[in-house]
């Protein structure tokens, strides 16, 4: 796996970031993508020693499936997963070529299937959605380590 990091990978990284970038096409790339985010978070834990929660570990990997899930599904393959480091949190990015944008529905127990980004917008610090030149850009945000005022997705009242 390759990271792009500061100058020297030893110095603090405040204001630094470490990313990792790949392309998905197939559903099957969906456990593949997952795997590349708990590599990805390990790496960050062990090389750069940034603090990463097992709650933060399940959710990057939760929102990753989601996202990609939700490209493979809606939009003409491939998509584009990038995961990068900053200022305590991880920012998954899944970029698609589809001009459409996805319908955020609000929750309803009674409705049977898609809640994928209810579900990412619930557990994530912060949530967009960004047109690009072709296709879109969704990107959710979450801290590395639980915050210490209890609220789980590390949101500020």
């Amino acid at each position: 796996m390759d990271y792009r990091a500061g100058d020297d990978e030893r110095k603090s990284l405040v204001g630094e970031f470490i990313s990792v970038s790949e392309a998905f096409e197939g559903s099957a790339d969906i456990a593949a993508a997952r795997a590349l985010a708990r590599s990805f978070l390990t790496d960050v834990q062990a090389v750069h020693g940034l603090p990463v929660s097992g709650r933060a570990m399940g959710m990057v990997q939760l929102v990753v499936s989601e996202l990609v899930t939700n490209a493979r599904k809606y939009a003409p393959r491939p998509c584009l997963l990038t995961l990068d480091i900053r200022n305590g949190a991880v920012e998954v990015s899944v970029w698609d070529s589809s001009t459409a944008m996805p319908a955020v529905l609000g929750p309803d127990p009674a409705r049977v299937g898609q809640h994928g980004l209810e579900i990412v917008m619930a557990v994530s610090q912060s949530f967009k959605i960004h047109r690009e030149p072709v296709g879109k850009r969704i990107t959710a945000a979450l801290q590395l380590a639980d915050d210490p005022g209890g609220d789980p997705a590390g949101r500020q009242p």
